[in-house]
């Protein structure tokens, strides 16, 4: 074990174009950058930092522009994908590193893969929890997610887009949707097969929650999780994480240069089951042959839903770490060809 490994948590702010970023590190080695989604935070990694850093490498969370102690620019447009690439981009430096290995979850993950694309000189493989890869382009974004629901559904995407709506429903009572939000897309607590997901559509002039489950946590949220949780978003609010929705068509133009590029560097993919973002992007996964063609492995997790780092911590763990290793080990055979 690296003698860092067994050491606390380190927490520091580094410039980055946001302002300030956040994270969070521990242990010594090769950089993994880790890369949270919605609506989460550093902490979403809790339980991967020890593992990586007793494993030999450099572990470092962010704080994505918007969250937790991370600064919160005030355009909306601050948050499109390419500034937050930047971000990324200026941790590594910031470290003193030359490159990383990035992983991400949810909206992490297409950061990540963002990441990956359009730094490949910088981020020298890329692990996408939970979202796959599918490259830039495509019919624009939220004209797409108007279609879907019906007239008498919203889908989330399309909830979201207008400002304040959602942040008129989520921050009287921070704390209860964050629980709902989690519990409607864990293995545990979502609704049982064939059942409306809860989460993903609300009714016509209603309100996400009221579609949420209620009164039951995931089994792998305690109490105290969803304490820092609902902590920081209280702190912060949930304008920026929800500003990162609102620059989509932003992104399919800026990415548009791009269009159905693959990511050459070596690649991780790992999914929950029963996962709507696994499902509904089944034939972004089926296409990794092309889009990802350095890919390492893909896995489906059975039994698994959204929150894969949380909700099955040790199986996460042993694949990324088995993973870098492999990684490691085809560096030190090209360093001696």
């Amino acid at each position: 074990m690296n003698s860092d490994a067994s050491t606390e948590l380190r927490h520091r702010t580094v410039e980055a174009p946001a302002g300030r970023l956040h994270l969070v590190e521990q242990g010594d080695g090769p950089l993994v950058l880790l890369v949270h989604g919605f609506p989460e935070s550093w902490y979403s990694w809790r339980r991967q930092i020890p593992v990586l850093a007793a494993a030999g490498y450099r572990a470092v969370a962010i704080d994505v522009r918007g969250y937790g102690r991370s600064s919160k620019p005030e355009a909306p447009e601050a948050y499109r994908m390419l500034d937050l690439v930047e971000d990324n981009v200026a941790v590594v430096r910031a470290l003193g590193e030359e490159s990383a290995v990035v992983v991400g979850h949810d909206w992490g993950s297409n950061i990540a893969s963002a990441s990956a694309l359009l730094h490949p000189e910088v981020f020298r493989a890329v692990g996408l929890l939970s979202v796959p890869y599918a490259p830039p382009g495509g019919p624009r974004p939220t004209g797409v997610f108007s279609q879907i629901g019906g007239p008498e559904q919203e889908f989330y995407v399309s909830y979201f887009q207008q400002a304040g709506r959602a942040e008129a429903e989520i921050e009287p009572d921070v704390r209860g949707w964050l629980a709902g939000f989690y519990a409607a897309l864990s293995a545990d607590t979502m609704p049982a097969s064939g059942e409306p997901d809860p989460h993903f559509v609300s009714r016509a002039g209603g309100r996400l929650r009221d579609r949420f489950p209620t009164g039951v946590l995931p089994a792998w949220l305690s109490r105290d999780d969803l304490d820092f949780y609902a902590g920081e978003f209280e702190r912060t609010g949930i304008i920026g994480a929800l500003n990162r929705y609102r620059n989509m068509d932003r992104d399919w133009e800026d990415l548009a240069p791009h269009r159905g590029a693959p990511i050459k560097q070596p690649a991780l993919f790992i999914g929950g089951a029963v996962d709507a973002s696994t499902t509904w992007m089944a034939d972004a996964i089926d296409a990794y042959s092309t889009t990802l063609p350095a890919l390492t492995a893909s896995h489906l997790l059975d039994g698994c839903g959204h929150w894969i780092q949380q909700e099955r911590p040790d199986e996460v763990n042993r694949l990324l770490t088995d993973w870098l290793a492999t990684l490691d080990a085809e560096a030190l055979r090209r360093d001696r060809a």
